[in-house]
């Protein structure tokens, strides 16, 4: 529960905190934008979950105030906040961000869930399906309309994860290194690493990452160069594009089975930057692993902003209790332009 007392706008304040972004949106029962907001990273892992929410405020006020409604704390902005955050991978993470975001009163209801949530509405016509988020890191989340939902811990490593943008740029930085000192293969990425950065090697490249000459976030770049990579057919890259499509599809199969569909039509939804960048040898890959594993699945890619599946399951909140939020309230809401005229949806190519 979130604030009490009659709320300013009957709707729903929508939030998707990622790694690198934040968007919220204020959005009516009926499905009509009154504003929206863009922000940085959203990182309770680091600062505590009460200060991350907290640096969600600013974003909110701008977009309140977009929506010309004041943010004054004497009364709730709006019925129900939909908040899908990055980082909030177990129940207890869940639970204290909730706790949080409910004592800032936005509304007279508040939900967290992981921000993956947000992919899967939004790629969704109802929500039921599975969805794999693979861009900074990877995750997978599925959910049935009658709320069952199936999840990973999601924590890296050490819970079993692999890939994902930092994963792919680590393995190549991994591989072209080993390539130069000899304990390993050669490969193309060694020369392309260190042609990227300017550097005499890939080694060098480490080199500098390590004195602070170069940003660790820049190493994130490697991943179009991995990608071209493999493209002229080099056997290293190719072999690691070809893992993290097997990593796409075994998180994939294992919540359609958790979730009793793999014997039936459900969507599965890929997003984030390396998924949604559309790369052929990668998408090709999924499509074809996806084929045989679950036959019956339809894969698509989802460029639309997640904050749009944010928001969708706040309209589900809300038509559930009978406050609006229905079919056409959602079909509004997916073509507005204040949210990029909703998702533009592929399936892979194969």
């Amino acid at each position: 529960m979130g604030a009490t007392g009659p709320e300013l706008v009957r709707g729903v304040l929508a939030v998707d905190a990622g790694n690198s972004k934040t968007d919220v949106a204020v959005v009516t029962a009926d499905g009509t934008v009154l504003g929206t907001a863009r922000g940085g990273g959203f990182a309770p892992q680091l600062v505590g979950a009460e200060a991350a929410v907290a640096g969600l405020a600013p974003l909110v006020e701008e977009a309140a105030a977009e929506a010309g409604l004041p943010v004054d704390g004497e009364r709730p902005l709006v019925t129900h906040v939909s908040a899908c955050l990055a980082n909030a991978d177990l129940p207890v993470e869940e639970q204290r961000l909730q706790q949080a975001l409910a004592a800032h009163g936005w509304g007279r209801t508040a939900v967290v869930a992981n921000d993956t949530f947000a992919l899967l509405r939004a790629g969704t016509d109802a929500p039921r399906g599975v969805a794999v988020v693979c861009g900074a890191g990877i995750n997978c989340a599925g959910l049935l309309p009658d709320g069952r939902t199936a999840r990973f811990p999601a924590l890296g490593a050490i819970t079993g994860d692999w890939g994902g943008g930092l994963g792919l740029a680590t393995e190549a930085m991994w591989w072209s290194v080993r390539a130069e000192d000899g304990r390993g293969t050669a490969t193309a990425l060694a020369a392309a690493v260190a042609r990227h950065f300017g550097r005499p090697s890939a080694t060098a490249v480490a080199e500098a990452v390590h004195l602070r000459e170069l940003p660790e976030a820049r190493l994130h770049e490697l991943v179009p160069v991995l990608f071209a990579t493999a493209e002229r057919g080099d056997r290293v890259a190719v072999e690691l594009v070809e893992r993290q499509a097997d990593e796409v599809v075994r998180l994939a199969v294992v919540a359609l089975r958790r979730l009793g569909l793999l014997d039936s039509p459900a969507d599965v939804v890929l997003g984030g930057g390396v998924l949604a960048a559309r790369q052929p040898l990668l998408l090709d890959a999924v499509h074809a692993r996806l084929a045989a594993e679950a036959p019956l699945a339809e894969p698509r890619v989802v460029t639309a902003p997640p904050v749009l599946g944010a928001a969708l399951l706040g309209l589900d909140h809300l038509a559930t209790e009978g406050l609006g939020g229905g079919a056409a309230a959602q079909r509004r809401l997916r073509t507005s332009p204040a949210l990029g005229r909703g998702p533009v949806v592929e399936a892979p190519a194969g």
